[in-house]
């Protein structure tokens, strides 16, 4: 039979909801609700399954033909390493508040029990949908030389040289835990890849646990002449265990073997109010959590129940917490395909314009001095934040440099670039995050080395986190001091800037060098400042004035000026923030909301949120820049930052919005960027009323109307008539 063609095989996007077809009251309780009650659950969205629904418009990317097909590959492992994130944190949390007993509706008005059946029931389509993914793209990677062989498409000669390099590469690796009245059940670390073996000793079945070692590749790469298949071929690390899982286990009779996963709950809670040392205190959490309960457990679908049993009972679990697939297990694996070196079946690489580089300190701070810079990544490059640090180090001017660090991954230049700077006998600070998450190893073994060379390091601030993006340098110049700023959207992090989108402004006003200040003398010392020049700063002032921002729309709105929101953020769950936009639409204010993950708000209710388009951007860089814009009835204003429209952004971190005052970069974030957001569709996926996402309509054939290529050619094109 021919293999059908890649576009045949495709899904085909799904098609917008036609706006006519109305659904009934029945079917559709927010038509029934009274528009002055916006507390009313009918008027929000889950949190949790809005999260489902962002990761499905993940997923949907491994259908999209218009990706390289190794890029679809990644889009398959991303969805399954977020599923594994959001059980080891939401899912966990929920779990915790059912067993407490906690019966605290959410304001869309489920309770933890409600909520629960309701994300199970989701998850287990959407890992179906993985198998689904997985065995499209499989055929596809054939028909590109690119092949995974099954344990029955193996030769004698292949299974004799998989028997050599499990010997030689594989056995010394393994370690086989029997579990019996002798050996205790073993410990199974989170997101561990096992097999469960019955073994027959002296006629006595015995369990045993061997775990599929992370520090192997999952994929084992054999000769051409072995595989019968020109190109790359491949088989499964499991399946080279699970057929030699004789040799550990000598003496005995191997009856049965099954794969499973497990995620742990590892949501690290910290009561701050107890804690003498935050840094000791994170270390010790970290270890605890390595014992967090089940969130969720992978298998097999046809592992016996007898040893499913054994499994449930020593894992304390229920049967809600399992889940059966009858395909792989842990996809988040995927991702190491990326490292083939095939570029025709991966993203065009691009060349970002750097707005500067390693000239002069003199010129660096020059050019800041006079004039605001923006930079926009990965459109443009990431070294100017990298040559604006080094200027500080090696300016004999510069006397003292604070930075908030929140995730700056494990071999961080930023980090090297301090500690030159303490080194050389610059007066240093930095706020380094201990509470980040999934980053708290890193973060204290950074904040170990600097405090090893003289640096002033802070761990935050009691009950908040730092989450702002904020570089303070301090120079001493022929008319006084001055400071220099970098306030960003998104992480100090070189490699993230180069797939996330981020902005960065630096300026050397001196209004806002006072408010950066402030928050630096907050974050290290004490301080009450209860008012800023032009920052907005959570948890102090970012809410109200937010708030009273909003309503200024609305009212503009009203008297008949111009009156507009476009708020891109990566989520919109605040029930306090929602409904204020609720509020600025019954006024008349047109919204254009860009979310990239969750979103709360339930758009086009009538009486209510008419005036509200909510959309999200999918695709080749993930969307992480947070831009808040306000018509003002013609005098438009715009701020950039780190914060979300959520509770803890606003209430729980330290965050920081600054406003753009520079009229020409104002122009250049409305008219450019957000334009081609709100104008993209390639990569938006409209939010209908029901909860789903419909992706937009396709624009004419022929029209690049895809956010991410127009922005790296405008941004490409701008530095060449500059230059």
């Amino acid at each position: 039979m021919a293999t059908p063609s890649a576009r045949s095989r495709t899904r085909k996007p799904r098609e917008t909801s036609d706006p006519a077809a109305m659904p009934s009251r029945e079917d559709a309780p927010w038509l029934q609700v009274d528009p002055s009650n916006l507390e009313a659950p009918e008027l929000y969205i889950n949190r949790e399954l809005s999260w489902l629904e962002f990761n499905q418009r993940v997923l949907e990317q491994v259908y999209d033909p218009e990706h390289p097909l190794l890029e679809r590959v990644k889009f398959l492992a991303i969805a399954a390493t977020n599923l594994d994130e959001f059980h080891m944190v939401r899912v966990a949390t929920i779990l915790r508040k059912i067993k407490e007993e906690n019966t605290a509706p959410t304001p869309d008005g489920l309770d933890p029990k409600a909520q629960y059946e309701a994300i199970r029931s989701r998850v287990g389509r959407m890992m179906l949908e993985f198998s689904t993914c997985w065995d499209m793209l499989h055929a596809e990677l054939a028909e590109h030389q690119v092949h995974f062989l099954e344990p029955d498409e193996c030769s004698t000669e292949l299974q004799d040289y998989l028997r050599k390099a499990f010997l030689k590469d594989i056995l010394p690796v393994l370690t086989p835990l029997a579990f019996d009245p002798g050996h205790p059940f073993p410990h199974i670390s989170n997101l561990s890849f096992n097999f469960a073996v019955v073994v027959n000793l002296a006629g006595q079945p015995r369990f045993a646990r061997v775990k599929i070692p992370d520090t192997l590749p999952r994929f084992i790469a054999v000769p051409e002449a072995l595989s019968g298949h020109a190109g790359h071929s491949f088989v499964f690390l499991e399946d080279v265990i699970e057929a030699n899982l004789q040799e550990l286990f000598p003496g005995t009779q191997i009856e049965e073997a099954f794969v499973f996963h497990v995620t742990r709950d590892t949501d690290l809670v910290i009561q701050e109010d107890e804690a003498d040392d935050l840094l000791e205190t994170v270390d010790q959490g970290l270890k605890e959590i390595r014992y967090g309960n089940v969130s969720r457990l992978h298998v097999e679908e046809k592992i016996p129940q007898r040893i499913m049993d054994v499994l449930a009972e020593n894992f304390e679990v229920s049967e809600s917490i399992i889940i059966r697939t009858n395909s792989r297990i842990n996809f988040s694996d995927w991702m190491e395909l990326m490292k083939l070196p095939l570029p025709a079946l991966k993203d065009a690489p691009f060349s970002a314009p750097v707005l500067f580089d390693s000239q002069s300190q003199e010129t660096i701070f020059e050019r800041i001095r006079y004039k605001d810079l923006l930079t926009h990544q990965p459109y443009e490059s990431f070294v100017p934040v990298e040559a604006f640090l080094l200027a500080a180090v090696q300016d004999p001017n510069v006397v003292a440099i604070k930075m908030t660090l929140y995730r700056v991954g494990s071999n961080s230049p930023i980090v090297e670039r301090l500690i030159e700077a303490a080194e050389a006998g610059k007066q240093v600070a930095v706020l380094v995050e201990l509470k980040a998450r999934f980053d708290e190893r890193n973060n204290i073994a950074w904040a170990r080395r600097l405090e090893a060379v003289g640096v002033h390091v802070v761990y935050g601030v009691l009950t908040l986190k730092t989450h702002c993006k904020l570089c303070l340098v301090v120079r001493q110049e022929a008319d006084g001091v001055r400071r220099y700023m970098h306030i960003g959207t998104g992480n100090y992090n070189p490699s993230t800037a180069k797939i996330y989108t981020d902005m960065g402004l630096f300026t050397a006003n001196e209004e806002i060098g006072q408010d950066v200040s402030h928050i630096f003398n907050f974050l290290t010392g004490y301080s009450n400042k209860r008012d800023f020049n032009h920052l907005l700063v959570a948890p102090v002032t970012l809410r109200s004035r937010l708030e009273e921002l909003i309503q200024r729309e609305a009212e503009h709105a009203q008297a008949g000026r111009p009156a507009q929101l476009i708020f891109k953020v990566n989520s919109v769950a605040d029930p306090r923030m929602i409904r204020t936009l609720y509020s600025a639409a019954q006024a008349g204010v047109q919204q254009e909301l860009i979310v990239r993950g969750v979103c709360c708000l339930r758009p086009g209710v009538p009486g209510v949120s008419d005036t509200i388009q909510v959309r999200s951007i999918v695709g080749r860089f993930l969307e992480h820049s947070r831009i808040y814009f306000f018509a003002n009835g013609g005098n438009p204003e715009i701020y950039i930052g780190s914060a979300d429209l959520m509770e803890r952004n606003l209430d729980r971190r330290v965050e920081v919005l600054t406003p753009i005052l520079d009229p020409a970069l104002r122009e250049q974030l409305r008219n450019v960027v957000l334009e081609a957001c709100i104008t993209d569709s390639k990569r938006t996926f409209l939010l209908q009323t029901d909860g789903t996402h419909q992706r937009t309509p396709v624009a004419e054939p022929g029209a690049d109307s895809c956010v991410h290529t127009r922005l790296l050619d405008w941004y490409a094109n701008r530095e060449r008539d500059l230059g």
